[in-house]
């Protein structure tokens, strides 16, 4: 079996059809379907179902893709010269948004003081769609603070992010010691979007006491929440990172609620088959706190 099954082979994903394949590799169609049906009788698998001229990649196609898009993407980097890849190349980053915000323009100064030439390409998303992008090879590694669930990625916790409830400074609660979780239930909330990690955590927090609350206001934008708890809107419960500077403005009170403890972890992902670059170990390593134990960077070959 040879490298140019696998280019078809992802290529067909990639376009979901023999003949988009085709066209993109300037090959005959009729080369490109005998390439996929030696592929699959050579692996003795069956990679894709064939459904009213249509195809759709099948579990067995899935796992297959997750190596083979990584071994064509390392020949394509050997191919176009990269010999100084950790100097002049492109380094792919997919940044959750707290990270993104407050986190990542002070890591992105101390990489580039060690690599001034290389390009560094962010996307900031939520976690599943960086997850994504880690899988199909579009990022080549990732920041986030939600939980992955591939078992084709490596997770590596860096830094604990606290959750913090915040109000208005004229609340009642700002100036209280602690309020009973039960006190929840009739405020106004202003929280980020139903699916977001700190809902989710939020959320179940709220389940493990048996009660919920239903929000005033729902956003996708942390700006948007600042603001309008700020200015009394409600209150609400966001990441201490994203809230500290308006705290030391005196913008927002933090409050805390009886037998809730909100946290979660930042980490860095990446491909259990993706080759790190001096570059990318180097950024990998700078995350974490002096003193912590890196060595997994450096089994990676």
């Amino acid at each position: 079996m040879t490298l140019r099954h696998l280019k078809i082979f992802t290529n067909i994903c990639d376009h979901g059809s023999t003949t988009k394949a085709a066209q993109e590799l300037n090959l005959a169609q009729p080369a490109v379907s005998l390439a996929l049906t030696e592929l699959e009788s050579y692996y003795g698998l069956k990679l894709f179902d064939r459904i009213s001229n249509r195809l759709y990649i099948t579990e067995s196609g899935k796992q297959f893709l997750q190596h083979a898009a990584h071994i064509v993407s390392l020949f394509d980097m050997m191919e176009k010269g990269t010999r100084d890849w950790d100097t002049i190349g492109i380094m792919r980053l997919g940044v959750g948004v707290a990270i993104g915000n407050y986190l990542l323009p002070n890591y992105v100064q101390a990489f580039k003081s060690k690599y001034p030439d290389m390009k560094l390409n962010v996307t900031i998303d939520h976690t599943k769609n960086i997850e994504q992008g880690v899988l199909k090879n579009d990022l080549d590694f990732g920041l986030v603070g939600g939980v992955v669930s591939s078992e084709y990625i490596i997770t590596r916790p860096f830094m604990e992010d606290v959750l913090v409830f915040i109000c208005p400074p004229n609340h009642s609660w700002a100036t209280m010691e602690e309020i009973s979780v039960h006190s929840l239930v009739n405020e106004d909330f202003v929280l980020r979007e139903k699916g977001s990690v700190v809902r989710k955590l939020f959320d179940k927090a709220l389940q493990t006491h048996g009660i919920e609350v239903r929000p005033a206001w729902q956003s996708i934008s942390t700006h948007a929440i600042i603001h309008a708890v700020s200015s009394g809107m409600g209150v609400s419960v966001l990441p201490y990172q994203l809230v500290c500077e308006h705290l030391q403005r005196g913008e927002l009170k933090t409050f805390n609620v009886k037998d809730i403890s909100l946290s979660r972890n930042f980490s860095v992902i990446y491909h259990k088959d993706k080759y790190l670059s001096d570059a990318a170990k180097y950024f990998i390593g700078s995350l974490f706190p002096e003193g912590a134990n890196t060595d997994f960077l450096h089994e990676r070959k």
